[in-house]
């Protein structure tokens, strides 16, 4: 008798947990991602048939950001987590690896070939995670992603993938915008120096040599001897500017003009540039496309 009042218990606790999944799916997918760059992607894919939101919003540093009471929130109630991998998202990838033992967390970067990624500067056994700057393989990643979600979601219809594939298009006619803006600077103008080292994918695809003042990472220091050699670099190679990035300080790169300046060489500071983050939603930089597009147009200003 025992036995069997113990096996309807256990009967009805399954049934009710069942009914409580089923509750807790009858709205749309629930979608949170890291950064604001993957969320704009995301929302192109999915468009109205989901919710997308995203922990850092315009003008934040992936690599220092702490997540907030708030984020926890969000996490929890996330059908879906989706974030760069690659640890951009540095300190919450403990936090992200154990959500993916009861969520799925889809990375961005598992979608790309380990060989189409650039080895980081700052540590051996990891890659650069500015994978969005190579637009190619941004959407390698982002193919992936909608592939996932298709497959989270059960979509058969084929809704996700082929709104990605109008987005995918719209991107590749940017690439090509891309060649042919930055078609405008001299061979001997082709340096690209920013904040900090995350246009080293930009710089391989579309054939511009990039030096970042600080590493990968902006969690990385800088000390007075990077400056140095860096203001003998922009003297001896003649450099007209270098960018400073919405995400981070301008600290660091104000101190190379003014080393160039107390050697009589004048050395101008552009941008800022949209690095880590897009820009406000209602600035050129508030969407993926828009802040790659801004990003050109104060490159060819600043070097040609």
């Amino acid at each position: 008798m025992i036995k069997k009042i113990i096996v309807i218990v256990v009967v009805l606790l399954v049934a009710v947990s069942c009914r409580l999944e089923e509750t807790e799916r009858k709205g749309p997918l629930n979608i949170v991602t890291t950064t604001g760059i993957i969320e704009d992607v995301v929302e192109n894919i999915v468009g109205d048939s989901a919710e997308v939101s995203t922990l850092m919003g315009p003008g934040t540093d992936p690599h220092l950001y702490k997540p907030t009471p708030g984020d926890i929130e969000l996490l929890d109630e996330a059908d879906v987590i989706i974030s760069n991998g690659l640890h951009l998202e540095g300190k919450m990838a403990d936090m992200l690896e154990k959500y993916g033992l009861e969520k799925p967390v889809i990375k961005v970067s598992d979608g790309i070939d380990k060989a189409e990624l650039i080895k980081s500067a700052d540590f051996d056994d990891s890659f650069d995670p500015h994978i969005w700057f190579d637009t190619k393989i941004w959407m390698n990643g982002m193919e992936n992603v909608a592939k996932e979600l298709a497959r989270i979601e059960g979509d058969t219809s084929g809704y996700f993938i082929n709104n990605f594939e109008v987005y995918k298009k719209q991107v590749e006619d940017l690439d090509q915008s891309i060649r042919s803006s930055l078609a405008s600077i001299s061979d001997s103008s082709r340096v690209l120096i920013t904040s900090h080292d995350a246009f080293s994918y930009f710089g391989r695809r579309y054939g511009i040599e990039v030096k970042g003042i600080q590493g990968v990472s902006t969690l990385s220091e800088v000390g007075l001897k990077d400056i140095s050699n860096m203001v003998d670099f922009v003297i001896e190679r003649k450099i007209k500017s270098i960018f400073i990035e919405t995400s981070t300080s301008d600290k660091t790169a104000q101190s190379i003009v003014d080393g160039a300046m107390d050697k009589g060489y004048e050395l101008t500071l552009d941008g800022p540039l949209y690095s880590d983050a897009l820009g406000e939603p209602d600035s050129d930089g508030g969407n993926y496309i828009g802040m790659v597009k801004a990003n050109v147009q104060i490159i060819v200003e600043g070097l040609k």
